[in-house]
């Protein structure tokens, strides 16, 4: 193993925190795993904070010791083939697979996002028949099965908004056509609106709208974007913007800089809490005539 001291952590941390995770169900102790895999028990703890490149021979070992699947090892495969860039954007279809989502656990470790959305609900968000209708919309040839176990995989990941150790701050802004546009039908629309009524009655959630009065704001030059940080002494900040074909990571200081530049701006263009959540009622009156 080299240490990577350039480029993007996110794919060392990723990988790390995968491991990590994997060697905790298998309970397994730092010391333990060590042993089996005949490293020292520093190395072990370097790969887990995400502190240096790795070998995808190196993760077949360690996936095979604590009892990976084959699906997982290949994802985590092709990530350690990823941590030796000096930059990251993840393509679907590369050598990590599309079904291995790296997104999730940077979601589940943070303690805050900061969220802006131009044109649909964030995932966290969403309701059921909501995710349904986009997940359907992506690909029509995808079965009825498949549409209902990734509509579970989503809903499941909302439980972080309510757990009862530590759930993030999540600062969410969406432009006002997010609200317009009737996804799944008027029916599902409004329930979806009213459902971010009930969120925002949450402490640690906050959502607010950029009327189209705000005109051209910073949102529009953005795109759509999440910032994540982590309690202190974990990891750094990273940006998170999803393409088409991929997703983009950013943990450079500037690049962090900038999108927090962005969001303050976006923020600042927006509707209060109370008024957004008056606009959000209103839309769903609307949708429900």
């Amino acid at each position: 193993m080299n240490s990577a001291t350039t480029g993007s952590t996110v794919p060392r941390r990723q990988l790390g925190r995968h491991l990590r995770d994997l060697r905790n169900a298998s309970r397994l102790t730092v010391r333990a795993a060590a042993k089996q895999l005949e490293w020292s028990e520093p190395k072990i703890w370097r790969i887990e904070t995400g502190q240096v490149s790795l070998r995808s021979l190196d993760v077949e070992a360690m996936c095979k010791v604590y009892g990976a699947d084959g699906e997982l090892t290949k994802g985590l495969m092709g990530l350690a083939k990823e941590t030796k860039n000096r930059g990251w954007r993840h393509a679907y279809g590369d050598v990590i697979p599309e079904g291995f989502d790296l997104y999730i656990g940077l979601e589940e470790a943070a303690e805050r996002l900061a969220w802006y959305e131009a044109e649909l609900i964030p995932g966290l968000f969403q309701t059921p028949d909501y995710a349904r209708a986009l997940i359907k919309r992506s690909d029509p040839e995808r079965d009825d099965a498949e549409v209902e176990r990734r509509v579970h995989v989503r809903v499941t990941r909302q439980a972080l908004l309510t757990r009862v150790t530590a759930p993030p701050n999540v600062d969410v802004a969406l432009n006002e056509a997010v609200l317009r546009r009737p996804v799944g039908g008027s029916k599902v629309m409004a329930e979806q609106l009213e459902h971010l009524v009930h969120l925002n009655e949450l402490d640690n959630i906050s959502t607010r709208v950029i009327p189209y009065s705000a005109g051209l704001h910073a949102g529009i030059m953005s795109g759509p974007f999440v910032t994540l940080r982590f309690p202190a002494n974990t990891e750094p900040p990273t940006v998170y913007v999803e393409g088409f074909t991929g997703a983009l990571y950013l943990d450079k200081p500037n690049e962090i800089e900038r999108y927090d530049g962005a969001f303050q701006s976006i923020w600042g263009s927006a509707l209060d809490e109370a008024d957004s959540t008056s606009l959000l009622k209103q839309a769903a009156r609307e949708l429900s005539k």
